[in-house]
């Protein structure tokens, strides 16, 4: 017993005849009556008995018919399936993405994404870069924060993306502020500043595995500046909040700061702003879906999904 004889029968029990369901099918008439057999064959008992110009299904034939049915409209919904995936008329993508770009782009991403295609089925997860990293498993496309590191899952590929800078951030009245290039210009954006100035002062980084924190503990050691760490916390927002509840200078992407009220002043290290790149990280890159194709192509192409 094939799928295709299932198939078949079914046909022949909806039209009941067995031409009708030949040219349903498109296929011979000898054909379809070869299936007929080898499928009755298999069961060792009548299925169906003629009648007249057309067929009546015995009772043992009618039970099949509903398996058949079933089968052979499953089999269509595959069918239409594959076409709604190939043509991007639906379908499912799960996005991982780190604390930054989860926060500050993948909504304007996926708002895009489904102007253009709007039956596809968005699922996201977020975390910082080590979180995402080790769930690389569980996603189809993964947006992290600086160098993905070592140990990448196999057929795993990585696209460099955008660029991203890291500043740090302090109250208005933070002597550092004060001290700053641009501090008469009234702007949020302070000027820049050299990293040793940082040593004096306490510091609220964020939590172990967050790319910025990485980032900034190279620059730290780097240069030889001591780090004064007065609080760690979890995500951006509880960085930002800290800083204006004055427990210290903090270090945050750049473009978190976009919608700020001007409570907080934001100042570029000097003599280089400190840059990271972002990447998109695909699993099983030798096969992905047009789905992810498609949200990637979106991604690399378009550096002007958000506001600025």
């Amino acid at each position: 017993m094939t799928p295709d004889q299932l198939i078949t029968f079914a046909a022949v029990a909806e039209h009941r005849n067995i031409s009708r369901a030949a040219v349903a099918l498109h296929l011979s008439q000898p054909a379809v009556s070869g299936q007929l057999r080898q499928l009755q064959d298999e069961f060792g008992e009548p299925l169906y008995l003629r009648d007249g110009r057309g067929v009546r299904l015995t009772p043992a034939g009618e039970q099949l018919a509903n398996y058949a049915t079933r089968l052979r409209d499953t089999y269509r919904q595959a069918h239409a399936y594959r076409d709604a995936l190939r043509g991007l008329e639906q379908g499912t993508l799960r996005i991982g993405a780190s604390t930054t770009p989860a926060s500050y782009l993948l909504p304007y991403l996926i708002a895009e994404f489904h102007r253009r295609y709007p039956d596809v089925i968005v699922h996201t997860a977020d975390g910082n870069t080590t979180d995402i990293v080790g769930a690389l498993g569980s996603v189809d496309i993964a947006l992290v924060e600086g160098p993905p590191g070592e140990g990448l899952p196999p057929d795993t590929a990585v696209h460099a993306w955008r660029e991203d800078e890291i500043v740090a951030i302090l109250p208005r009245s933070h002597p550092l502020a004060q001290q700053s290039q641009g501090q008469d210009s009234g702007e949020d954006h302070g000027g820049r500043i050299e990293l040793a100035a940082f040593g004096a002062y306490p510091l609220v980084l964020r939590e172990e595995g967050s790319g910025v924190r990485q980032a900034i503990e190279r620059e730290f050691a780097r240069a030889g500046v001591p780090m004064r760490v007065a609080l760690e916390i979890a995500g951006v927002e509880g960085v930002k909040e800290a800083v204006r509840a004055g427990m210290g200078v903090g270090f945050v992407s750049a473009m978190s700061m976009r919608h700020e009220n001007g409570a907080l002043r934001l100042l570029s290290l000097s003599p280089e702003p400190l840059t990271r790149r972002l990447s998109i990280l695909i699993p099983h890159a030798s096969a992905p879906s047009r789905v992810v194709e498609q949200f990637l192509a979106m991604c690399l192409a378009d550096n002007g999904t958000e506001p600025r």
